[in-house]
């Protein structure tokens, strides 16, 4: 990615008065652009991510005969009608990007040809069989091409349909991925989704994209969706709204410095799990305000530990736990055991990043990790090329003074301006 081996240093700084523009959502970009490369028609995707990731599934549309043109905020893009066009021998490489490889899995089984999908290094490291076992049930015979159970995969076979469980505990991105291309299998979707399913706030995202399009889909809670074979995608003009996730930094750093961060093109009324990391913060002591299009954030710096369950809004568990670290009594946060299977083991990394810096934290075998008040102070940070990694230790970067942030471009995946954002707001 660019500017990989750039190097950030931060100082501290309190009390800071930030005004940003949350940058449009990575969720909703991903969704949308494979529901305009379904689609019949054309469609025109405006205020879109443009991240790694995102040009990483826009890139794999093109690939299976959805026609894009790049303007500066706005994608118009002429869908195939639910019949993807790959030729024989096309090989999807996803790179980094666990979304695309797990949202187009489904798609690239409206294809006529088998095709590879395939990624990095990491990407082979991380599962996809409850996907694929789904998949196999309604009409797929997809074959492992390395590890039983992990990319690259060769997808065959037809997108029939019919009642399916899919077991969702390592990622929602399985069922997402399912619902996503559902109106063009043969007799539709039935889909049953087992207990223990992790993120599930991403499912409510999916279904508002699909809906957007036209799709009709029912529901009964997060157990059961049905989605009608009858109802395809057309195509539309589709805005997408600000990120909750890419925010949290903001909000974060307000909340440790002390001071006050707003944030503007955020819905209020947003279904984004990530939504909840703001009553985290208010929880801890910091006060929210809303507005049409704007949220506030203001704090004194003096935090308190809480304990929650992160299970919907896995985006933010790192930058909460940096917020915790300045807190002045412990918090533990339980439902994160899947952050084990993310860009890196984010887990892991908490841990590492925390301890580095004299933190004191401890993570358990239930999923749940610990941290306990400590005096922190600077060093060096190496994300792992994970950009939730490095953007999280911006955050403690600031509270605490001299933390260095190695590698720090490998934000480019989700947020390439993040560092310029900082620079012009007086935090570099």
């Amino acid at each position: 990615s660019e500017g990989a081996g750039m190097n950030v240093t931060l100082k501290k700084i309190e009390n800071i008065d930030i005004r940003v523009t949350a940058p449009p959502s990575k969720s909703y970009t991903h969704r949308a652009l494979i529901a305009a490369g379904l689609a019949a028609g054309e469609s025109a995707i405006e205020r879109p991510l443009h991240s790694d990731d995102t040009r990483i599934t826009a890139s794999a549309l093109r690939q299976m005969g959805a026609a894009f043109s790049w303007e500066d905020d706005l994608i118009r893009i002429r869908g195939t009608g639910g019949t993807p066009r790959c030729g024989p021998d096309t090989v999807l490489d996803m790179g980094d990007s666990g979304t695309s490889l797990r949202l187009l899995a489904t798609a690239a089984l409206l294809c006529p040809e088998p095709v590879i999908i395939t990624g990095s290094t990491r990407m082979k490291e991380r599962p996809i069989d409850g996907l694929v076992t789904a998949l196999n049930r309604i009409g797929g015979t997809i074959r492992y091409l390395g590890r039983e159970g992990f990319p690259p995969v060769l997808v065959d076979g037809m997108l029939l349909g019919g009642r399916v469980a899919v077991d969702s505990t390592v990622s929602s991105q399985f069922a997402s991925s399912l619902l996503l291309s559902s109106p063009y299998a043969a007799s539709g979707l039935d889909l049953v989704i087992q207990p223990g399913a992790v993120s599930r706030s991403y499912l409510d995202v999916t279904v508002d994209v699909m809906q957007s399009f036209g799709a009709v889909v029912t529901r009964d809670g997060y157990e059961r969706f049905s989605v009608d074979p009858a109802r395809k995608y057309s195509g539309r003009s589709y805005l997408v709204e600000g990120d909750y996730s890419s925010a949290s930094y903001f909000f974060a750093m307000a909340a440790v410095c002390g001071g006050r961060a707003t944030v503007t093109s955020l819905s209020p009324s947003s279904v984004q799990g990530d939504r909840i990391f703001l009553s985290a913060l208010a929880a801890m002591g910091c006060r929210i305000s809303a507005g049409e299009d704007a949220i506030t954030l203001e704090s004194d710096g003096k935090l308190d530990g809480i304990e929650a369950d992160l299970s919907s809004a896995p985006d933010t568990v790192q930058t909460l736990c940096m917020v915790a670290a300045c807190a002045r009594t412990p918090s533990r946060f339980t439902g994160i055991a899947h952050l084990h299977y993310k860009e890196s083991d984010r887990i892991l990394a908490i841990v590492r990043m925390l301890r580095a810096l004299g933190g004191d934290v401890s993570a358990g075998t239930d999923g749940s990790i610990t941290i306990m008040p400590a005096r922190l102070h600077g060093g060096q940070i190496d994300p792992a090329n994970d950009h939730r990694t490095a953007m999280s230790g911006a955050v403690l970067g600031l509270a605490v003074g001299d933390i260095t942030i190695n590698d720090a471009g490998c934000v480019s995946k989700s947020f390439p301006e993040f560092w310029e954002i900082l620079q012009k707001e007086g935090l570099l």
